[in-house]
């Protein structure tokens, strides 16, 4: 299984990919079903208005039918007694007569719930069918036997159609002929009604779905777009990535052939002088010895002196290179040790002041912030011309904080921002390697100078130990 893993990998660009997909889908997933259930809400109100409408109609058009009929026979049963025979039987004719459509009919029930007229169905007439229910448990006769008692209205429930047999939906209209106590009516299947709500719910889910195919389809394409868009950046950002990484690999190649050259010229002037001294005073004594001269002991105190400086001068190639005391004693002590060389050196007034940390700078800030001295006090040496210098060194809240001040003729604002300053850019590069920040004023006015202060954060700053008593010791 594991070999098969890094099949799998993702980059680091195509992990920014995706975490910027991801507030995509979920918002457009949030959208697709906000905009599917305004839709079905909003269908749902068309098809039920569009429902009302359809049977509203059908019933002013059951209700039509109705009056028409009666009007049609109430010239025979408005002057017509309760018990006249011969005019209820020429009404029962006149609406087994009236059919209309494939299963239209008009029907008569009295009061008691025997059906008296049913053209469609002859078999139910003369049965009583009071407490007659259909699938539902709707009692049909009774109810329309009672709406009929309390003057008209409309009973919607199952019936069987006459053209196929199978139960539908169906409205009836039902109206009273008080005197000779019947329910008279006429209903309409609404199947075709329903059928036509179905279609018009089957067509919004189509209209619903098409939309969430358009919106997948409006994802995927922004999904890819992001991806596509992604790895151009990622494909910019390596080029100028790679431009930079070859630009600091050739400024550290720079920087290791100045320090070499450096090295070389410190050797060759000075160690390869002193040391060539050397030889020319103890071949001078040799000399001197094999011709019995009594002076050969010059040219051997000359030669050990010369030796004695060349010593010295490797101890301080080698301090430059990596002090010591910086290791075993501190930054506070080996920053006292290079101003007091420099001084003894330049013949430049220094002065030193630093406080006792409660914390301690970790390995790499002490690094930096003897470079970075290191460096300033180079430069002043070199360039400014100053006749005191100060170096200060302290923590506080927010880290530590290293400020080299002098009184020279300060730096050039040009120099500043030519790439030939690479001293400080060295600093400002030293310093953002710990999040830190470096300030550089400098004023060309005579005296005012170049104050340097690099700081960097708590981060850097350790517990001390607590096996460690406090004392006045300077080393940070």
């Amino acid at each position: 299984m594991r070999r098969f893993l890094p099949v799998f990998a993702i980059t680091y660009a195509q992990k920014l990919s995706l975490l910027a997909s991801v507030p995509l889908i979920l918002a457009v997933a949030a959208i697709a079903l906000l905009v599917a259930a305004q839709s079905r809400a909003l269908a749902e109100r068309e098809i039920a208005a569009l429902e009302k409408q359809l049977i509203e109609a059908k019933k002013a058009e059951l209700r039509n039918y109705v009056t028409q009929a009666r009007n049609g026979f109430y010239f025979i049963y408005g002057s017509a007694a309760p018990d006249d025979q011969d005019a209820k039987d020429q009404v029962k004719q006149i609406l087994s007569a009236m059919i209309y459509g494939d299963d239209g009919f008009f029907f008569v029930y009295d009061y008691d719930g025997t059906n008296l007229v049913s053209p469609r169905q002859t078999e139910r007439i003369n049965r009583n069918f009071k407490g007659e229910t259909d699938s539902e448990g709707t009692a049909v006769v009774d109810n329309l036997i009672e709406i009929a008692r309390q003057g008209d209205g409309y009973l919607t429930h199952l019936w069987a159609k006459p053209s196929t047999g199978t139960q539908a939906q169906m409205i009836t209209y039902v109206t009273s002929f008080p005197s000779w106590r019947w329910a008279v009516g006429t209903g309409v299947f609404i199947d075709d009604v329903l059928a036509n709500v179905a279609t018009a719910r089957a067509e919004v889910e189509e209209r619903i779905r098409q939309t969430f195919v358009y919106i997948l389809a409006i994802t995927l394409m922004a999904i890819v777009g992001v991806f596509l868009t992604g790895m151009v950046i990622n494909l910019r950002e390596r080029r100028l990535a790679d431009a930079k990484l070859k630009v600091l690999t050739q400024r550290v190649f720079d920087a290791q052939e100045e320090e070499r050259g450096r090295v070389a010229r410190e050797l060759h002037d000075g160690i390869s002088q002193i040391l060539v001294g050397v030889r020319f005073a103890l071949d001078s004594a040799r000399r001197r010895l094999s011709n019995g001269r009594p002076d050969a002991g010059e040219s051997l105190e000359q030669g050990i002196d010369n030796l004695g400086t060349a010593i010295s001068e490797v101890r301080r190639i080698s301090r430059d290179l990596r002090p010591g005391v910086l290791d075993d004693l501190g930054l506070g002590p080996a920053l006292k040790s290079l101003i007091e060389d420099f001084e003894v050196r330049t013949g430049i007034d220094t002065e030193f002041d630093t406080v006792v940390f409660r914390n301690r700078l970790d390995q790499n800030a002490k690094i930096a912030f003897y470079r970075i001295a290191q460096e300033a006090l180079t430069n002043i040496e070199r360039h400014s011309n100053a006749s005191h210098v100060k170096l200060d060194l302290r923590g506080h809240t927010r880290g530590a904080t290293l400020r080299i001040s002098d009184n020279g003729h300060g730096i050039d604002p040009n120099t500043r921002t030519q790439s030939s300053g690479i001293g400080l850019r060295n600093m400002q590069e030293r310093v953002e390697q710990l999040d830190g920040s470096l300030r550089i004023l400098s004023s060309r006015a005579a005296g005012k100078g170049t104050i340097i202060e690099a700081t960097v954060p708590l981060t850097h700053l350790l517990p001390p130990s607590t096996d460690e008593p406090m004392t006045t010791r300077a080393h940070a």
